[in-house]
């Protein structure tokens, strides 16, 4: 498992509105990328959760859930879109990672309190979505 994608490291950001409870926004995020150390930022009058971790095992709950919700070629479409250069980069729906699901996002306007933003460099982006997700026989 350590070889795919060579190495990865994940950073995790969310942003914590006024209206929202952090530790709420911070089960969300380890819902669905499990037990990630998540700092809180305050810059420019905004408040994010910031994780970064190293290792392609910082997937595995994302992974497990990936099959659960069995969307895994939906996953792989957004996240080959996500693709430039070493880098993937994909949005959660904030909400809905807080029950345990994932739903990809938009990054502006599609989800009232923002999205999670997950950004995964790694030096082989496509063989890691191809361990991720890999293409379902029709």
């Amino acid at each position: 498992m350590s070889r795919i994608g060579g190495d990865v490291e994940v950073k995790i950001v969310a942003e914590v509105n006024p209206t929202e409870d952090e530790n709420k926004v911070r089960v969300a995020i380890q819902r669905v990328f499990g037990d990630i150390d998540l700092q809180s930022v305050e810059e420019e009058g905004y408040r994010r959760l910031v994780g970064k971790v190293k290792g392609i095992e910082s997937l595995a709950r994302f992974y497990e859930l990936l099959r659960r919700e069995r969307i895994l070629d939906a996953a792989r479409t957004v996240l080959l879109r996500g693709i430039q250069g070493n880098k993937i980069t994909f949005y959660l729906n904030k909400q809905v990672a807080y029950v345990g699901h994932i739903s990809f996002s938009q990054p502006y306007g599609e989800s009232p309190l923002g999205p999670i933003s997950v950004e995964i460099q790694c030096d082989d982006p496509q063989s890691l979505i191809d361990w991720l997700t890999p293409g379902t026989v029709r």
